[in-house]
């Protein structure tokens, strides 16, 4: 099967200065919570040499509403989105998944957590994430053109779209603070007040 053939994920990733006034307006607007506010644990894996990441794929282990485990592809721009193969499995086991992706030779590069909840409004998914660094939202839609115009009714300005992941913004903050590049996680990050600027981002919510 072709990459084409392949199940994609298209969305716009924003850095939130107010993530609670976001959810009121999501709320005003009808839009149906799909997930109430939750917390992840993410493991995410790699080959002993970074294969992986050179090829730009992610492997990832995630517990929240149940196990899952996701493959993401290399992601292009497209009209401010980004849009990337995204293949996603759900299991029952999170510690067995984990052992077999290790004997399979994968280990585990990355640890992170964050807070999530998710809205349906207009066939389209808004997610609200929390983490240790800030406060982010991510839409996820059928075309750029759609979350575009999510985005005018969100008052979000999609100009101010992130093209990085999540893991790229925390690399960033490396470089400021003494961080461990592998764990990413609410007691590692609780004494510091990071910015925007810091991650090198400005808000959409302005």
């Amino acid at each position: 099967m072709s990459e084409n053939a392949l199940p994609l994920e298209i969305e716009a990733k924003f850095y939130l200065r107010d993530i609670a006034a976001l959810e009121a307006r999501l709320r005003s607007m009808g839009a149906k919570c799909i997930l109430p506010r939750r917390h992840e644990y993410n493991l995410r894996f790699d080959t002993p040499d970074g294969a992986l990441r050179t090829r730009h794929q992610v492997l990832r282990l995630r517990q929240s509403d149940g196990v899952r485990l996701t493959y993401k592809g290399k992601s292009e721009e497209i009209e401010g989105a980004r849009r990337r193969v995204e293949i996603e499995v759900l299991l029952d086991d999170f510690e067995n998944a984990r052992h077999l992706l290790e004997a399979l030779g994968y280990r585990v590069t990355t640890v992170y957590e964050k807070y999530r909840a998710i809205y349906a409004l207009r066939g389209a998914h808004i997610m609200l994430d929390e983490l240790p660094y800030g406060n982010f939202a991510e839409i996820e839609g059928d075309s750029p053109a759609e979350i575009r115009e999510l985005c005018t009714l969100l008052h979000l300005d999609m100009d101010a779209a992130i093209p990085r992941g999540y893991l790229s913004l925390f690399e960033t903050l490396c470089k400021r603070y003494p961080l461990s590049p592998e764990t990413q996680t609410f007691d590692a990050m609780k004494t510091l007040h990071i910015t925007a600027e810091d991650l090198g981002v400005r808000p959409a919510d302005e």
